[in-house]
C-alpha cells in the first residue's frame, strides 16, 4: 500500500473497502494511513524532522512535506530555517516573515519492508480503535433494551453472548436461578450497562433484572408499546415469582386483561421465557390502601395504616390471612414492598390490638410520672389526644378544660407542670451533652433537638463536621439492595420520625456552615 508502484486510485479503493467492511468513517481510515505514512517517512528521513503527510481525497495523490518554521536564529535545523534561506528556497510570490512555515516537498520513495510493516501496524491499530468506538456508540443506544444473541461460551459461571459485532456478558448473579444455558443456545437478555474501558467496551446483560420483565411485556403487549398502558413498577424474585403494576391511560381498556391476553397467551409467552416464573399483574391506583391490598393478594386485608413521611405501612389482617400475606419465606410481602416502595409490616388484628394497648399504657405511665397525676386522669388525657408532655405544654387552657372532668384550674396546673418538666429535662439533657462532649456548633444547629443531640453524641457524632459528613439514609434509615435483596438500614435519628426533606435540610445547613 505504501510502495511507489501503488496505483493512486487503488489506494482510495482500499480505503473504501476497509471503511465498508468495518463500518467506520472513511475519513478516519485515510487519517490512519496518513499517520502511518508519516511514521514511515520519519524512519526514512530522520525523526528529527517535522513531516506532514496529506492524501488527496479526490485522486489519492500522496504529498510528503517537510515543515520548517521560519525563525531569526536557527537552533534545530531539522525543524527550523532562517528567513534568508527560506526566501531563497521560496518560489511563490508571497512575502515570508518570521513565524511562517515553509513546506518542502520530499521525494516519493519505497519505504522498505520495516517501514511498511510499521505503517501497517499503525493503520491496524487505528482501525481497531475506530471499530471499538463505533461498536460502543452502537450499543450505548441499546442500553435499557432487550438484546438477543448466541451463547458463545461459559466462563466461571458467567455467560458470554455473541451479539453480532460485539460480545455481551451475563454475570452469574444476573442469570435466572436453576436456568440451564448451553453453547449455541439463542438467548434474550436486558442490557443494563455499556461501559467503555481501556481494553475496549463491555456490554453487561441480565436475565434477572426487573426491567427484563418490563421489556418483555413491552414486546408482547402492543398497548404498552403504543403507550396506552404504562408499567408503573416491577418487583422480581427471579425464576420464582414477580409482580408488575400497570395502568391504562384509556379507561375503556383493562390493563390487566391486556397484559394477560386471550386465554393468557401474552403472559404465558413471558412466563415461558422466564422458565416458569409466576407473574402477578396488578392494576395501579392512586388509592394507596387499595394498591397495597392488591399487591398482597391473595391475602384479604382488614386495615392499612400509612406513614408517608417514613414510607412505612402497617397492614392489619386476620390470623388465617397472615401466611398468605407473608408468602413462602416472606416472598409475597417482600415483593409487595419493592413494588410499592414502602416498608410493609404485617400484623394480625390481635397483635395490632395488643400494640395499641401497649402504646396507650406507655403514654399514660409517662404522663403519670412526669405530671404527677393519677391513672384515671392520665388515661383521660391520652384518650383525648394529649399523649405527650409536649402536647400539654403547648395546649391552650380552654382546649384541656373542655374535657369532661377537668376544670380550668386543673388545666392551668397541668400546663404549668408540663412546662416545668420540660425545663428540668432540658437542664438534664444539657448536662448530659456536656458529659458526652457534644460541641456548641452542633448544639446550636437550627432544627436539632436535645433528644437528637444525645443520640448523636452516644454515636460519637459530636462535631458539626461529623454531622455534615452524614447522609440522609444514615439519619432516618432506608433500604439498600444487597445481592438482589432489599436490606433495611437503621437511621441514627429514626425514632424522631424526620422526613427525608427535613434530614436533607439539617445536613445541608451543617455543610453550609462548615464550607462557607
Amino acid at each position: 500500500m505504501l510502495n511507489r508502484g501503488l496505483d493512486k486510485l487503488e489506494l482510495l479503493r482500499i480505503v473504501e473497502a476497509v471503511a465498508n467492511e468495518k463500518s467506520i468513517d472513511k475519513e478516519l481510515v485515510i487519517g490512519s494511513m496518513e499517520s502511518a505514512i508519516q511514521r514511515a517517512a520519519l524512519t526514512k528521513f530522520g525523526n528529527d524532522n517535522n513531516i506532514e503527510v496529506k492524501i488527496d481525497r479526490e485522486n489519492g495523490e500522496i504529498s510528503i512535506m517537510k515543515v520548517l518554521e521560519i525563525v531569526e536564529k536557527v537552533e534545530d535545523p531539522g525543524k527550523e530555517i532562517s528567513l534568508e534561506d527560506a526566501n531563497s528556497i521560496n518560489k511563490k510570490s508571497e512575502t515570508l516573515k518570521i513565524g511562517d512555515k515553509l513546506f518542502e516537498e520530499l521525494p516519493q520513495v519505497d519505504f522498505g519492508r520495516i517501514a511498511a510493516q510499521s505503517a501497517k501496524q499503525v493503520i491496524s491499530l487505528r482501525v481497531k480503535e475506530a471499530e471499538k468506538n463505533r461498536q460502543f456508540e452502537d450499543f450505548i443506544d441499546k442500553q435499557g433494551q432487550i438484546l438477543s444473541g448466541i451463547i458463545k461460551r461459559l466462563e466461571y459461571g458467567n455467560v458470554i453472548v455473541d451479539l453480532g459485532r460485539a460480545e455481551g456478558i451475563i454475570k452469574k448473579e444476573e442469570l435466572i436461578p436453576r436456568e440451564i444455558l448451553k453453547n449455541g443456545d439463542r438467548v434474550k437478555a436486558y442490557c443494563y450497562e455499556v461501559k467503555k474501558e481501556l481494553k475496549g467496551h463491555q456490554i453487561f446483560l441480565s436475565r434477572a433484572h426487573p426491567q427484563f420483565l418490563a421489556k418483555l411485556f413491552f414486546q408482547e403487549v402492543p398497548e404498552i408499546y403504543e403507550g396506552i398502558i404504562e408499567i408503573k413498577s416491577v418487583a422480581r424474585d427471579p425464576g420464582s415469582r414477580a409482580k408488575i403494576c400497570v395502568n391504562s391511560k384509556d379507561t375503556s381498556i383493562d390493563p390487566v386483561g391486556a397484559c394477560v391476553g386471550m386465554r393468557g397467551s401474552r403472559v404465558q409467552t413471558i412466563v415461558n421465557e422466564l422458565h416458569g416464573e409466576k407473574i402477578d399483574i396488578i392494576k395501579w391506583t392512586e388509592d394507596l390502601p387499595t394498591l397495597i391490598s392488591e399487591s398482597l393478594s391473595p391475602a384479604e386485608i382488614q386495615k392499612v395504616l400509612i406513614d408517608q413521611t417514613n414510607k412505612r405501612i402497617d397492614v392489619i389482617l386476620s390470623e388465617e390471612n397472615l401466611s398468605k400475606a407473608i408468602g413462602r419465606r416472606g416472598q409475597n410481602v417482600r415483593l409487595a414492598s419493592k413494588l410499592t416502595n414502602f416498608e410493609i409490616d404485617i400484623l394480625t388484628d390481635k397483635e395490632d390490638s395488643e400494640r395499641r394497648q401497649t402504646e396507650f399504657k406507655e403514654k399514660t405511665e409517662s404522663l403519670i410520672k412526669n405530671l404527677e397525676v393519677d391513672e384515671t386522669l392520665g388515661q383521660l388525657l391520652v384518650s383525648e389526644g394529649f399523649q405527650t408532655v409536649e402536647d400539654i405544654s403547648q395546649a391552650e387552657i380552654d382546649n384541656i378544660s373542655k374535657i369532661e372532668g377537668i376544670d380550668e384550674a386543673t388545666a392551668k396546673e397541668l400546663i404549668s407542670r408540663a412546662k416545668e418538666t420540660l425545663i428540668k429535662e432540658k437542664e438534664e439533657v444539657g448536662k448530659k451533652l456536656k458529659e458526652l462532649g457534644v460541641e456548641e456548633t452542633l448544639i446550636n444547629l437550627k432544627g436539632m433537638t436535645q433528644g437528637m443531640l444525645v443520640i448523636l453524641g452516644q454515636k460519637n457524632i459530636k462535631k458539626l463536621s461529623d454531622f455534615a459528613d452524614l447522609s440522609s439514609d444514615e439519619l432516618i434509615g432506608g433500604f439498600d439492595e444487597i445481592k438482589g435483596k432489599k436490606v433495611r438500614i437503621e437511621g441514627y435519628l429514626e425514632e424522631f420520625s424526620l422526613s427525608r426533606e427535613e434530614a436533607d435540610n439539617l445536613i445541608m445547613s451543617a455543610r453550609e456552615i462548615i464550607y462557607k
